[in-house]
């Protein structure tokens, strides 16, 4: 009796590229979670009063949502 089979293994080449998909995939992933659009969207969303009342300006409201990343 014979065996015959019509997948081949994949190449070093679709391997390579999968595991760089992958890792593009994981990039994706992290950037969104750590993205603060939101944020800042509903901060100048705010009124001027709103925001003086957090102790910011409107013009530093990018300053405020990375304030634990950047200190400027």
């Amino acid at each position: 009796m014979a065996i015959q089979t019509t997948e081949f293994a994949p190449s070093l080449r679709d391997r390579i590229d999968a595991i760089f998909a992958r890792i593009g995939q994981g990039m994706n992933t992290y950037v969104e979670a750590r993205s603060r659009h939101r944020e800042i969207a509903a901060l100048e969303a705010k009124s001027d009063k709103e925001l003086a009342e957090m102790g910011i300006t409107r013009d530093r409201i990018v300053h405020y949502v990375f304030r634990d990343l950047v200190w400027l």
